[in-house]
């Protein structure tokens, strides 16, 4: 009901910016925000930022993205755009005030297409503009374009703030916030929501011994409770009952069982919960099994800090003590209501939602230190695994290349990379600076760091720009010499550098 009002608001409003803390569901409203809006044709082109894809968080990536499904939607837009393509091959490279003018507002003006635009998590987005650029630019260019409406939603951070407040988008702007509504419609959907799952569980346990009334309304009205209006609280529920390797009765009546806290509100009620799932996948070990915890903690941390999402046969390359990928699997087995754990070895690994990471390496929320993945800790493990695997893999020549060869002319070299330098190297060499500067500037492991950093400047610097050149990611030399520089710089100042 509340989407169908923002659908066919008739107020003089252009943009609608959805707001709402972390779990509540903006995406989830966004994506059949964009259902609706798709069939009943009100649609043009969306974008859904997401900060784990490079791609997808990359502010550089947006407007290209939405010319080209305006184009395949609106034919008519793209015979306006084909010529600004020709004019501006590179255009993708450009500022996002010159994207915007040659790749939406100009064919715009031609056409005076009436449509909807959805960008999706912008709060997901790479930015250190002090107000949103998306938003600054399209501050400046949203009175050329009067058919267009935004829908844009995002947590309401500074940035995200400072960019609707700018003068041209205030009077056209409709703030809807999340956690405004009240509270008691939400808990109407968190209810469906849970019902529907956990019945849906029920049946496909039809060899259990189950009963009819399964699950009991009190049930449902404790984890309405406990939820606390979150959605992600709801979905890591359904996730941790719905495991196969438990019977589901017992896994709620373990939920139900737990002692409310509402001290904190719905982030008290996931960090409960989390500390609960993870206790309990961990129960049947004793307090002095320390390297299993070890294990967990390297692994999961890898995977929390990585800058891209990594497989379970990038971590098996990278991390120490982790033959196969088969070792990753198993370190993970207990955590698939927590991960998005694939099942091909090189499909990436992914967090289901941002409140994991807050929550663990946290030490005020995350208070079992056997689980807590203390940042600077495994920072420091990752940059000195890059570094490793570099010194082990990387030398001249390492695609076995003709002499003189011109890159553009190699038809296989997506094969040639695949084979010889594979995604585990490429991430090393794209981003060991990164976790660098994530790593302490004093102590015996900074003594360790720059040992390992003045080894692989005297043996290894040509083969890794040769790595960056194949791989397109040169620039990422510059901005490496810079992080080292910085690093360095803390360590001569004698501070940790955060």
């Amino acid at each position: 009901m509340q989407l169908e009002r923002w659908r066919n608001d008739e107020e003089d409003k252009r943009v609608f910016w959805l707001n709402g803390l972390a779990g509540t569901g903006k995406s989830t409203i966004a994506q059949s925000f964009a259902e609706m809006s798709f069939a009943d044709g009100k649609l043009g082109a969306s974008f859904f930022c997401l900060r784990d894809f490079d791609d997808r968080s990359n502010l550089r990536t947006i407007f290209p993205t939405l010319a080209f499904q305006l184009a395949h939607r609106y034919p008519i837009f793209r015979e306006e755009l084909l010529p600004i393509l020709a004019a501006s091959p590179d255009v993708r490279k450009e500022s996002l005030c010159s994207q915007m003018e040659k790749l939406i507002v100009g064919p715009f003006k031609t056409t005076n297409i009436p449509t909807l635009i959805i960008i999706d998590a912008l709060d997901e987005c790479k930015d250190e503009d002090p107000a949103s650029a998306i938003l600054s630019v399209l501050s400046r260019y949203v009175d050329q374009i009067p058919n267009i409406n935004f829908f844009i939603t995002g947590r309401p951070e500074p940035r995200i703030r400072s960019g609707f407040r700018l003068a041209a988008l205030r009077p056209i702007t409709e703030v809807l916030r999340l956690h405004d509504v009240e509270r008691s419609l939400v808990d109407i959907d968190i209810k469906l929501f849970f019902r529907t799952r956990l019945t849906e569980i029920a049946k496909s346990w039809s060899h259990l011994d189950v009963t009819e009334d399964w699950p009991l309304p009190s049930d449902i009205d404790i984890l309405c409770e406990k939820a606390a209006g979150l959605f992600i609280y709801a979905s890591t529920v359904i996730k941790f009952v719905a495991s196969p390797h438990h019977q589901p009765p017992r896994r709620l009546a373990l939920l139900t069982s737990l002692p409310q806290d509402t001290a904190h509100e719905g982030v008290s009620g996931i960090d409960t919960l989390y500390t609960e799932i993870l206790r309990h996948a961990y129960h049947d070990l004793g307090p002095n099994n320390q390297e299993v915890y070890r294990r967990f903690r390297s692994v999961v941390g890898a995977i929390l800090l990585a800058f891209n999402p990594l497989s379970m046969k990038s971590l098996s390359s990278l991390l120490y003590d982790f033959d196969e990928p088969s070792d990753i699997s198993t370190a993970l087995s207990s955590l698939h209501s927590l991960l998005l754990v694939p099942e091909g070895a090189e499909d990436p690994i992914q967090v289901f939602h941002k409140s994991f990471p807050d929550f663990l390496m946290d030490p005020r929320r995350c208070q079992d230190m056997k689980f807590f993945v203390d940042p600077s800790v495994h920072h420091t493990e990752l940059l000195l695994a890059c570094l490793s695997l570099m010194e082990e893999r990387l030398k001249r020549n390492i695609c076995d290349l003709e002499d003189y060869a011109v890159l553009p002319s190699i038809s296989d070299l997506s094969v040639q990379r695949k084979e010889h330098i594979g995604t585990a190297l490429e991430y090393a060499c794209q981003f060991w600076t990164k976790h660098l500067l994530g790593s302490p500037s004093m102590g015996s492991d900074a003594k360790k760091v720059q040992e390992a950093i003045d080894k692989f400047f005297t043996t290894h610097l040509l083969f890794w720009i040769e790595v960056l050149i194949i791989t397109r990611d040169l620039d990422v030399a510059v901005h490496s010499i810079n992080d080292i520089k910085q690093w360095y710089i803390s360590v001569s100042h004698g501070y940790i550098l955060y």
